[in-house]
């Protein structure tokens, strides 16, 4: 122990999370990281904002020149539904009024981006329990019946602030794993395999529209990793937005209008966390405001909206498999950005380092707020899938996506959720992975899991 002391003494900041340390400390008081055997420092990329630094195309009517959705009306909507979709060409118009899968027409102008968040690092080492001294442990007495046990050594109390009092390690946190059902809906988020902690947060709930029919509501949101409290950010967005959505929807809001102000709300109270006492202590001249993204989803009898800013997604995959799946968000990403372009094929794109940068988020910095919605009318039953980067970066395509979804999650939601939580950490859990699935149509009030 003593030979290390001089290499301890040197260390200022945690090599797994960054926290600052103090002269002396065996443990990281942040993440219960054992300084006694320090590993290399991994690299790291922090994000960056980045004016002018991709060019991006200027929104194109769709290449079939079809008619956009009609704007949404408050109070009710009923007077000007989306036209019908069928699930081989859920296509989808966003809410500057294109097809959101229709390319450019050659030739068309190319304007500059508005802002770039780069938000991929290189990846860091695993954070795994280390195994406690086994001297040490064989001489601390098991806990009373009823005391916290520490998942790492597991005979140590766990102190007030979430720490073993043998060995050291943090606890996880209560965020580190959620799982909730909510009517015929459930979300399942986890931290992942490689961070110390769970940025992305969800919100799922259910309506009465002023017909007396159901409505469900997921809204999932991912914090940007390298900004200053992001997963204070995620939790801010996803409840703002949730609680927006459900209030409006009771009131008669059309679902695509609610959606809109609901992503409006989201970003006010991620932009409120950026003028408190706490991110002003944490803030430094490289780090951000707390920023995340958003995806959301409503599922009504015969409707189905989503909403997003960022690179988190929704995917439809009809319960019957024969029938095609689809993506009906568009990234605001640099990789998004250059295909649309037509800079490059979407192969290309989402094979270089800066594919994930972000073009769009929530938060303080971000340049401008452009919330996207788009509304479908699908013909036949289906679940929408509604997720971080986490898991469809191992399920990217629609097809992928599809195969990843057991063929019950629409009568299963939560264990649905659950599989595809499996499926990305199987794939290694680089991130972490957080998904809703709401099956659509929306069943009547009672119908769906308790």
């Amino acid at each position: 122990m003593m030979s290390q002391m001089p290499q301890q003494a040197a260390l200022t900041n945690c090599p797994s999370c960054e926290e600052p340390l103090e002269s002396g400390d065996r443990f990281c008081g942040a993440c219960g990281y054992d300084l006694s055997a320090v590993p290399a420092r991994p690299d790291d990329h922090p994000t960056l904002a980045v004016n002018g630094s991709a060019p991006v195309s200027a929104p194109s009517p769709a290449a079939d020149g079809g008619t956009p959705w009609p704007a949404a009306h408050e109070p009710a909507g009923a007077d000007t539904p989306p036209a019908t979709h069928l699930p081989a060409d859920l296509t989808g118009i966003d809410s500057g009024g294109h097809d959101l899968a229709a390319p450019p027409p050659s030739g068309s102008p190319v304007s500059p981006a508005s802002g770039v968040r780069f938000d991929r690092p290189s990846e860091p080492d695993e954070y795994p329990l280390q195994a406690p001294d086994p001297r040490v442990t064989a001489e601390t007495p098991t806990p009373a019946e009823g005391v916290k046990v520490c998942v790492a050594c597991r005979a140590g109390r766990v102190d007030h602030d979430g720490y073993c009092e043998n060995c050291g390690h943090a606890q996880p946190r209560e965020r580190d794993h959620m799982e909730q059902e909510c009517g015929p809906m459930a979300a399942v988020s986890d931290r992942g395999l490689r961070h110390h902690r769970n940025e992305d947060a969800f919100a799922v709930g259910t309506a009465a529209l002023p017909d007396g029919s159901p409505a469900s509501v997921a809204i999932v949101c991912d914090g940007v990793s390298s900004a200053t409290r992001p997963d204070d950010a995620s939790l801010a967005a996803s409840r703002a937005a949730s609680e927006s959505l459900l209030a409006a929807l009771a009131r008669g809001t059309h679902p695509q209008q609610a959606m809109h102000d609901a992503i409006v709300a989201a970003s006010r109270a991620v932009n409120a966390l950026a003028a408190e006492p706490q991110t002003a202590r944490e803030h430094a001249p490289h780090q951000n405001a707390p920023a995340c993204t958003i995806v959301g989803a409503v599922v009504t009898s015969g409707l189905l909206v989503v909403g997003w800013v960022g690179d988190s997604r929704a995917y439809w995959v009809p319960v019957d498999r024969t029938a095609l799946p689809a993506r009906l968000t568009e990234d605001d990403s640099w990789a998004a950005q250059m295909v649309a372009a037509g800079l490059m094929n979407e192969a290309e794109a989402y094979a270089d380092e800066r594919a994930h940068a972000i073009t769009g988020w929530l938060g303080a910095d971000a340049y401008e707020l452009e919330p996207h919605t788009a509304s479908f009318k699908p013909d036949r039953p289906g679940v929408v899938v509604v997720c971080t980067d986490g898991l469809w970066n191992y399920a990217e395509a629609a097809q992928d996506m599809a195969e990843a979804v057991p063929l019950d999650a629409a009568v299963r939601p939560l264990h649905g959720a659950q599989v595809l939580v499996g499926h990305a950490l199987d794939g290694g859990g680089h991130d972490n992975v957080t998904v809703a699935l709401v099956p659509f149509p929306a069943p009547s009030q009672g119908a769906g899991s308790a």
